[in-house]
């Protein structure tokens, strides 16, 4: 890869609000710690665009000839659901008494279907995936090393952060842009059972109630890790005290991410981050997908058309090409149309690639490659800006149509080179999935014929012919297609 490419990479960084030229701490090698999910339940449509986002990320840094080495922790040990409740209940421990299982099984339940939705996606694994459960002991020593630099204290068997010592010292809140002061100003008292000294401070490791499952023996109490803990210990033991770039989720700015670089700081005096990314989020019925609020949709639902949301069902490469479609930190809102627009132009776009081997060529090239290729390369290095680069092959697949009909030439290397090019930036950086261009359009087959038959039911019961219109219906959900009936027409799902 050109050194160009390279030195022209800039991303924004939530740290200075600004993009920045990225300069690895060491030449040719990049530490990335991304926050990975809390495995309780089925990962929905909004946590996977955080983490295609940062799977495009990982697929251009390795691109460029970057050795990455990519952190992503599984949260794994239950935390209380409100920590300013002692009574609260940790959300791993509230699933498994639901569902009468052992937490250990929640967690591995859990967990082995957030690798099978990445999977489909066609995301790259992490170079590691550490658990929280699998670094209690060193998140033990962390809280002794902030409790020796004067920066935490314990109450009651519970060690809480002192975020007002530590504001003294150094500067909390810099990351969100929140002063202290105004935190102070908005916080209500504490309640009289509170052990912290200060609303703003938070759990390094909490005492755990006789009804706490998940729990551990440390120099304090039996008890649990605080959730800011855990990446503060995992991101450091794997990519060093400093390290290159921290991802996460823009809802993980603050608190989260606040806590980590204030543990950080205050364990090795060293600020643990050189730039901070945020992807931003995913709506649905203009609201934030969330799992707290039950606003959200699972891609398992996507890819069986079994929901309320969709008039079909759709792929999963055709999902993680709508979300590409959008910046990653822009917000982006997921509807029935917009995945519809999707697909015809994911449709559009293999098309054209498939067809390059056959398109005539010619001693001569019309079409200026090189200049093409350099805009896709300076949309990447204009941080990751993926809407860009598909505007770019869509540009691209009205030349190869031009070739068709003989209005442009070009030249076999040039076609080879064209190939190349766009077989990099469809499959190995924006991770779609090539394997399945066959498969995805036997789909878009099978949905157009039940397209097909739903008009021919609706022409038949507005001709009153109820027995026909029966049939249809009876005969698809025999062959496990299920059709439903709406305020908006009918939509089927893949049973």
């Amino acid at each position: 890869m050109a050194l160009y490419q390279k030195q022209g990479l800039k991303f924004y960084n939530s740290m200075s609000g600004e993009k920045e030229i990225f300069t690895p701490i060491n030449e040719g090698n990049v530490g990335m710690y991304v926050c990975g999910p809390t495995v309780y339940s089925n990962v929905h449509l909004g946590n996977c665009r955080t983490f295609i986002s940062f799977d495009l990320v990982f697929r251009y840094l390795k691109h460029l000839g970057y050795k990455v080495r990519y952190v992503r922790n599984i949260t794994d040990a239950g935390h209380l659901e409100n920590e300013a409740d002692s009574t609260g209940e940790d959300r791993i421990a509230k699933k498994a008494r639901l569902e009468q299982i052992e937490p250990m099984e929640v967690v591995q339940k859990y967990t082995v279907d957030f690798h099978n939705i990445l999977q489909k996606f066609n995301n790259l694994p992490p170079s590691i995936e550490p658990t929280a459960t699998g670094h209690i002991v060193e998140q033990i020593e962390i809280i002794k090393t902030i409790l020796e630099n004067g920066y935490a204290y314990e109450a009651n068997g519970s060690v809480y952060f002192d975020v007002i010592k530590f504001n003294k010292d150094h500067q909390y809140g810099k990351l969100s842009g929140r002063a202290i002061e105004d935190m102070i100003a908005n916080t209500r008292e504490l309640a009289a059972q509170s052990d912290k000294r200060s609303p703003q401070d938070f759990a390094l490791w909490k005492k755990a109630e006789p009804q706490h499952i998940m729990r551990w023996p440390s120099p304090w109490s039996d008890g649990f890790p605080g959730w800011h803990l855990e990446c503060t210990v995992m991101s450091t033991k794997y990519l060093g005290e400093e390290f290159d770039i921290h991802g996460g989720g823009m809802d993980l700015k603050f608190p989260h991410h606040e806590c980590e670089i204030a543990q950080g700081e205050a364990a090795s005096g060293k600020s643990p981050v050189n730039y901070w990314l945020h992807a931003n989020m995913l709506t649905l019925n203009g609201k934030k997908m969330a799992k707290s609020t039950g606003n959200f949709i699972l891609p398992e639902q996507i890819f069986s058309g079994n929901n309320d949301v969709l008039k079909k069902a759709f792929s999963p490469n055709v999902v993680r090409f709508f979300i590409l479609q959008a910046h990653y930190r822009s917000i982006l809102d997921f509807s029935s149309d917009a995945l519809m627009g999707s697909e015809k132009g994911f449709n559009r776009l293999m098309d054209a690639y498939n067809s390059l081997d056959e398109i005539p060529t010619s001693d001569k090239s019309d079409f200026d490659l090189s200049a093409w290729k350099q805009s896709c390369y300076d949309a990447m290095n204009d941080d990751f800006n993926s809407p860009i680069v598909i505007a770019k092959l869509f540009d691209v697949v009205k030349i190869i149509n031009n070739i068709k009909e003989g209005s442009v030439s070009i030249t076999s290397e040039d076609r080879k080179e064209l190939k190349d090019t766009m077989k990099a930036f469809m499959f190995d950086i924006l991770g779609l999935s090539e394997m399945n261009s066959e498969a995805e359009t036997d789909g878009d087959k099978l949905s157009g014929t039940i397209e097909l038959l739903i008009q021919l039911r609706a022409e038949a019961r507005a001709n009153k012919n109820f027995a026909l219109s029966d049939q249809i219906r009876d005969q698809l959900l025999e062959m496990g297609i299920q059709l439903k009936d709406g305020k908006e027409g009918t939509t089927f799902s893949l049973n």
